[in-house]
């Protein structure tokens, strides 16, 4: 006869205990502990026949064959980079974001293209008719897209199997629930239940699946950790809603990069791929501004060209302010403690702040060159020439420390029209490119300040 019994699960990292608790001992979070009802059925368990023969078979490693796994194009650039060149078969895929970002609309835009692939999109949060519209807004139809609003798992594996489609999408995996699990949907151990089914589905059946997921407070994915552990991919689609720029990051990638970023324009009939986002993230005129210096950075493998923007002024009370968007605000704080002790440049009582324009988050040490000399540009109230960019890394000592892919940065720059490249020193070994922009080798903050101002 089967037992009954509740046990509290933290909805963060998904410990239980058979008490509530205020505080998790496990992941530190407070008032995440929610009652579920767990039950066991001790009869089943005890008649398991552990000697059965499993289709699977030990191999040796050596006698494993490998090669090029098949991809599945999905007729966007962006999204075929950012997953390492398409789709691959039997995959999982987990694709986080805010409220309103743009997460149903990226699918279902992508799916909407694939006129020669059978696709299901499963819906447990808007109906038919919402999805429609939405299609109508993006001017596109496809003949092979079939939707479906439906929120219990068994349903919707017997919907796959009379359909047999050959891509799954299911929006959101926080609204599916199954039959075998006495919570509520969304529960940790509904996700965790349900996201293991849907993995093996995909796994025996070589079918690609797609989840969207929900995030917290703290911009993770909701649910249990497992659920990113278990998926072959998580991507993060992001960006600020009062910017038109929506970025996809992969966070987790078992057939591709983990660098990888990929740049969308927001619009109102859906997203735009942007190919070449440094002339977008460019101000087209900033001469005779200070504050304004032009970084060249990498994010993956592509290279683009970032404004960057500072403002230094008197503190206007007792305590200076340090604020930074789209960077990281302790490096900043370092990067100050650096131009005061090595450069003899007083920002103590100064109140700094810091933008990468464009919304955009970037984490290329090469950005901080550039960072400092805004800072300085603002400070002294000088604006530094617009047709000059800079890469570099600032360490503790005031050196300017060499950085990577040195030759894509410097191609990059010279594609938009740059004269000059602020560089490392000795970073230019194994250049090998004949480029028409100046490029000038600076050791110290102080020489690159002597370049930059006189």
């Amino acid at each position: 006869m089967a037992k009954t019994k509740s046990v509290y699960v933290c909805n963060n990292c998904g410990n239980d205990s058979p008490k509530w608790l205020g505080k998790c001992p496990v992941c530190g979070e407070w008032n995440t502990y929610v009652e579920e009802v767990v039950s066991k059925d001790n009869s089943s368990k005890n008649n398991l026949h552990i000697f059965e023969m499993s289709k699977a078979k030990p191999l040796l490693l050596k006698d494993v064959e490998t090669g090029e796994e098949p991809r599945i194009d999905l007729q966007d650039g962006e999204f075929n980079r950012v997953l390492g060149g398409g789709l691959v078969p039997g995959s999982l895929v987990l694709i986080g974001g805010e409220p309103g970002i743009g997460k149903s609309t990226l699918i279902l835009q992508t799916v909407l293209g694939l006129n020669n692939i059978k696709t299901l999109y499963v819906s447990g949060e808007e109906s038919a008719r919402q999805l429609k519209l939405r299609a109508d807004r993006i001017n596109s139809n496809s003949e092979n897209c079939f939707i479906v609003c439906e929120t219990n798992l068994e349903h919707i594996f017997v919907h796959i199997q009379n359909l047999k489609p050959d891509f799954v999408i299911i929006d959101s995996i926080q609204t599916i629930f199954t039959e075998n699990v006495e919570s509520s949907p969304g529960s940790v151990s509904q996700v965790r239940e349900c996201s293991a089914a849907i993995l093996k589905f995909a796994k025996e059946t070589g079918t690609p699946v797609v989840l969207i997921g929900h995030i917290n407070k703290e911009g993770s994915i909701a649910g249990p950790k497992v659920l990113e552990h278990i998926v072959d991919t998580v991507l993060q689609f992001e960006g600020d809603q009062h910017y038109m720029y929506r970025i996809l990051r992969s966070i987790k990638n078992r057939f591709g990069s983990t660098a990888e970023l990929g740049i969308y324009e927001m619009r109102q009939n859906g997203l735009r791929e942007v190919s070449n986002p440094s002339e977008l993230l460019l101000t087209q005129n900033h001469e005779g501004l200070s504050g304004v210096s032009i970084a060249a950075a990498i994010e993956g493998i592509r290279p683009f060209l970032i404004e960057t923007q500072a403002l230094v002024s008197t503190a206007a009370y007792g305590t200076p302010q340090r604020s930074a968007t789209g960077f990281d605000l302790r490096r900043m704080n370092m990067l100050l403690a650096v131009l005061e002790k090595r450069a003899g440049f007083k920002l103590i009582q100064k109140d700094v702040f810091l933008n990468i324009a464009g919304g955009l988050r970037v984490n290329d040490p090469a950005m901080d060159l550039s960072v400092i000399s805004a800072v300085l540009s603002s400070s002294l109230d000088i604006s530094i020439e617009k047709h000059i960019c800079m890469t570099g890394e600032v360490g503790l000592s005031g050196e300017i420390r060499p950085v990577n892919r040195i030759e894509q940065r410097v191609l990059e720059a010279e594609k938009l029209g740059f004269t000059k490249i602020l560089v490392p020193q000795n970073n230019l070994k194994g250049f090998t490119s004949k480029v028409n922009i100046e490029i000038v080798q600076v050791r110290k903050v102080e020489e690159a300040f002597r370049q930059l101002f006189g």
